[in-house]
């Protein structure tokens, strides 16, 4: 079993842009037995926000069926909290949630966080997953 944490960016990058590395990682979720998302009411919450911005453009259906797909195929977790300097104060519920639960930490933001073999680009996390895939292995099992 393969957890992951998807940084909103990641989230937002899938609903505007279906053919990107982002919408194939949500489709992986959906699909697959192997992928266990993550995530905590904090994430939630900054999801059901930037999804909303009006900015974007993305309508309530939409809006609506990302949170969904995230509670019906998430699993809700309770982090810890850590004390690792961040650029960025909002993202460490990101980080926490990873690093408390063991997952890989997906983020189109690398530089927004420490350098750790856990957090990893969409580019990186497709291409590995798909290896892993080709060959049969998933978390270094032999399916």
């Amino acid at each position: 079993m393969i957890k992951i944490v998807i940084d909103t960016n990641i989230l937002i990058s899938a609903a505007l842009s279906p053919a990107g590395n982002p919408a194939k990682i949500l489709a992986a979720i959906a699909a697959s037995e192997d992928i266990e998302l993550v995530y905590s009411a904090g994430i939630l919450d900054e999801y059901r926000r930037v999804l909303a911005y009006p900015r974007l453009s993305i309508d309530e259906e939409k809006q609506s069926r990302t949170i969904g797909l995230v509670k019906g195929f998430g699993v809700l977790v309770e982090p810890s909290t850590s004390t690792v300097p961040l650029p960025d104060e909002s993202d460490r519920i990101f980080y926490d949630t990873a690093k408390t639960s063991g997952a890989t930490l997906i983020t189109g933001n690398a530089k927004h966080f420490p350098a750790e073999p856990f957090i990893v680009s969409p580019a990186d996390f497709v291409a590995n997953l798909l290896d892993a895939q080709a060959k049969g292995v998933v978390n270094g099992n032999v399916e």
